[in-house]
């Protein structure tokens, strides 16, 4: 944490940059939406004045950062939303998580609408009561799926519960497998990746393998389906993650120039077309969590769960496979 006042100076090479921008590559750990918070509050001077994120700077501005964001406090809601529930007992519960539910809230929601219909909600309206190992924002969350991944996921119902099975996770003990559609014929039949991942420092909704000083991670794969169709060749993969970082089948699958079928954020297309069909789309990631394996927090015993894919995904994959 840094000491207040902070100065810096913008250096000539600034000249042209966006204000937030310069300060967020500047500040380790910390987003935009977190230093528009600060802009906001009033606590970063320019030249002694206060400024808008927008204002682009000139080079040779002091920048003074008075303080630390000071977010409102958040708590997560009770909602009212089906969910499907695999297995469930005092310490824990285990969820088919459906693609487009947001695990949680992110740390800029409100009690409002952007603080409404993630897996949270839904769990806080089902079993009232959850470990807040977390946090209020995050009650029960032990690891996450992406919004537009389906399947399988732990919650912790109380603290100990949550310790006990953070403490797998981080040991990797828990075993997480995957299916994943990908654009194109994958090389060889199974594989490990172990680029490592960090937030891309231009577009920072993504994550690369490209960049520098990042967290290890480490998937398998093995090739379940090779098809061959006229909209394509498509590889089904069988996917194993040792690490479970931020995007990471996404990232990494794409970094071998395969990328899950519909994420157009890392290089599919958007509508798939072939040769005398119809155009298809996707309207969400063809990733699923199919089966999570972990041991009971309280009695040890090995619980082994598995989802097939949902109608959306198998649907498409049948499409592809008849075309």
């Amino acid at each position: 944490m840094p000491e207040f006042p902070l100065n810096l100076v913008a250096a000539a090479d600034a000249a042209g940059q966006r204000l937030d921008h310069f300060l967020v590559a500047r500040l380790p750990d910390t987003s935009r939406a977190r230093v528009q918070h600060l802009i906001a509050e009033g606590k970063v001077l320019v030249n002694d004045s206060s400024a808008k994120p927008s204002l682009k700077l000139r080079g040779g501005e002091s920048i003074t950062i008075l303080g630390a964001v000071q977010p409102p406090p958040l708590r997560a809601i009770a909602e009212e939303i089906s969910l499907d529930i695999v297995y469930e007992d005092d310490d824990l519960a285990v969820v088919n998580k459906a693609a487009g539910m947001m695990v949680h809230a992110g740390a800029g929601a409100t009690e409002d609408r952007r603080n409404r219909g993630t897996l949270v909600n839904a769990l806080l309206h089902r079993f009232g009561q959850l470990s807040g190992v977390g946090g209020e924002l995050r009650p029960g969350i032990v690891h996450r799926l992406d919004k537009a991944t389906s399947g399988l996921i732990v919650v912790a119902k109380n603290d100990a519960a949550h310790r006990r099975l953070a403490s797998q996770f981080a040991g990797r003990q828990v075993r997480k497998t995957y299916l994943a559609l990908v654009h194109g014929a994958v090389k060889h039949e199974y594989g490990t990746i172990s680029s490592a991942i960090s937030r891309d420092r231009v577009r920072r909704t993504r994550m690369t393998t490209r960049g520098s000083a990042g967290r290890d991670a480490v998937t398998h794969y093995k090739v379940v389906e090779r098809i061959d169709s006229a909209y394509g060749k498509f590889t089904l993969l069988e996917l194993r993650i040792d690490t479970g970082r931020t995007h990471q089948i996404r990232v990494h699958l794409a970094s071998l120039g395969h990328p899950v079928v519909g994420d157009a954020l890392y290089g599919a297309p958007r509508e798939v077309r072939g040769k005398n069909q119809p155009t298809i789309s996707l309207p969400r990631n063809f990733l699923h969590a199919a089966a999570l394996q972990f041991h009971h927090p309280r009695s040890d015993e090995l619980l082994v769960f598995s989802r097939p894919l949902p109608p959306g995904l198998s649907e498409f994959l049948a499409r592809i496979r008849e075309a």
